[in-house]
């Protein structure tokens, strides 16, 4: 018996999975698999296994991070082919903005995440100016569901005044909320969005801490917008989530 080790090279990124392949094989320069053969079956094997190999690694990577969900095209198309276009904003931003949970999740635009994932405040990134300030939204179109969205929208996070991207010496306007979909109600969609501002804004809302619901639901993030002539949205991204078992916790924390 012959020892055939077959060696799959970073040009494998080249495969109709698109250009995140590379951040998922960018921690090492190849995959190595080993199989045992007789002689005569080397040459068939060779092509069979490399083939056979490549369609399971894709496959699995597939379906561990919804790639075919947010894998291809950019935050526009996958904002207008999840209706975050028209139900949310009439135009999706060009730039996504990165973001990222502490629990290392970088959130791909569409993929789907649980609320136990994202139940703590993640850093948010974009191409920031420095002299420029921002405000940064987060919120759900689809409370108490898509289907019947009398709550639109469910704001989970609103921070104004933000000094470049440094969200950290922002004004809290909503302290973050994280996910909490009513049970059987599917999947909800979470868009973040961040506005350029034209100056240092004075915000008459009222400050929403993160241990209560109240003042949250019936936002609307384009009223907003309009009403601090923020414009279009400069960067974004989203992510869909369902119920779990975080989601009666967070209710405690809120005081349902």
């Amino acid at each position: 018996m012959s020892l055939l080790r077959l060696k799959l090279l970073r040009n494998i990124q080249t495969c109709a999975i698109g250009p995140h392949w590379s951040d998922f094989l960018k921690a090492s320069s190849a995959v190595n698999v080993n199989f045992t053969l007789a002689p005569a079956a080397i040459r068939t094997a060779t092509t069979f296994a490399e083939k056979e190999y490549r369609l399971r690694i894709v496959g699995h990577l597939s379906s561990a991070f919804n790639l075919r969900k947010y894998s291809c095209g950019s935050i526009r198309k996958t904002m207008e082919e999840n209706c975050v276009v028209p139900d949310v904003i009439a135009k999706a931003p060009k730039a996504t903005a990165t973001v990222q949970y502490p629990c290392d999740i970088v959130v791909k635009p569409g993929m789907v995440l649980t609320p136990t994932q994202v139940k703590d405040q993640p850093c948010v990134k974009w191409d920031a100016d420095a002299s420029k300030l921002y405000t940064l939204c987060m919120t759900d179109p689809d409370a108490p569901s898509r289907k019947d969205p009398k709550f639109r929208e469910w704001h989970h996070w609103l921070v104004g005044n933000i000094p470049g991207g440094d969200i950290a010496k922002g004004e809290v306007l909503s302290a973050y909320v994280g996910s909490g979909p009513p049970p059987d109600t599917g999947l909800h969609r979470y868009v973040f969005l961040i506005y350029e501002q034209k100056c240092k804004l004075d915000f008459d809302e009222k400050r929403l801490p993160n241990n209560s619901g109240d003042g949250r639901g019936g936002f609307k993030i384009s009223k907003f917008a309009e009403k601090y002539n923020l414009g279009d949205p400069v960067a974004g991204n989203l992510y869909q989530a369902e119920y779990d078992d975080y989601v009666p916790i967070l209710y405690k924390q809120l005081g349902a």
